[in-house]
């Protein structure tokens, strides 16, 4: 198939699944398996790092307004050692103490899980638990307050949860909303807290590899197809985060594990039958 044609489709794959609880990480390993891609640019650093700034762009331009509310919140509380009941400044601080856990896992393990743990067969099963586990959370957790009453122990809770993640196939947002659900939260909270916790770990996961891009880890840069891809993956990144936002306030995340199952079982059938 065409390069650009792959860098829309994967541009596509890395915003819809980013953000929706279906594993973008799984998509990456499970399309081109499936159409038998082998194009080394499209399995290349450049082409993640451009596709994952893609998405570090779209919660930025989504979330802007509360970014703009919480960053200042949240140095003034460091400055003045104090929340002063003002409910930006603690959530800035939850969104921190939430974001220590899957940065410190990553540094430590991220190459290790890229290296041993992309196996299509593995992404399947975890695509399988992720979904189980989301179902479970979807109804067992109380769902009986907002945002402003997470406690700090349910934001280390969550972005313990969101270390998992590194495995292909449990979804960052996934396993992020379903913590969010045991901790309390509401669906929609869950899942706009989920979205939130991304912008710093999304941002610093862009650093990281832009690091390994400048240390010569990457290859040969086709520019039309890293537009194509990064467009595509803004695009469907900021349509993902306003639908599924939508979605959940009356809705559950049923239709998502159903995707998921049914992703894995394709997955496992396609494979036999070769």
């Amino acid at each position: 198939m065409d390069q650009v044609i792959q860098a829309f489709v994967m541009g596509l794959a890395q915003g819809l699944t980013e953000f929706l609880p279906i594993s973008s990480s799984g998509h990456h390993i499970i399309v081109p398996a499936l159409f038998g891609w082998d194009d080394p640019f499209i399995e290349s650093l450049a082409f993640s790092v451009v596709l994952h700034g893609g998405t570090l762009v779209a919660l930025l331009v989504y979330f802007r307004d509360d970014w703009r509310r919480l960053i200042p919140a949240g140095l003034a509380a460091l400055r003045d050692r104090s929340f002063r009941d003002d409910p930006h400044r603690r959530l800035a601080w939850l969104l921190a103490a939430s974001t220590v856990p899957a940065a410190v896992v990553a540094l430590l393990l991220n190459d290790f899980i890229e290296d041993n743990v992309r196996q299509v067969g593995l992404v399947a099963l975890m695509l399988v638990i992720g979904g189980a586990v989301l179902w479970l959370a979807d109804r067992w957790g109380p769902r009986t307050h907002t945002i402003h009453r997470l406690t700090f122990r349910g934001a280390l809770g969550i972005g313990a949860a969101q270390a998992i993640a590194l495995i292909p196939g449990i979804s960052r947002s996934g396993i992020s909303m379903s913590a969010g659900l045991f901790a309390g939260l509401d669906r929609a909270d869950a899942a706009r807290y989920s979205f939130l916790m991304a912008t710093p770990i999304t941002l610093l996961a862009v650093v990281y590899e832009s690091y390994k891009l400048v240390a010569g880890e990457a290859g040969a840069v086709e520019v039309v197809p890293l537009a194509v891809g990064v467009v595509a993956s803004f695009v469907s990144g900021i349509l993902a985060i306003a639908v599924l936002l939508r979605y959940v306030r009356t809705r559950s995340f049923t239709v998502f594990v159903a995707y998921r199952v049914a992703l894995a079982a394709v997955v496992v059938v396609s494979f036999l039958t070769r």
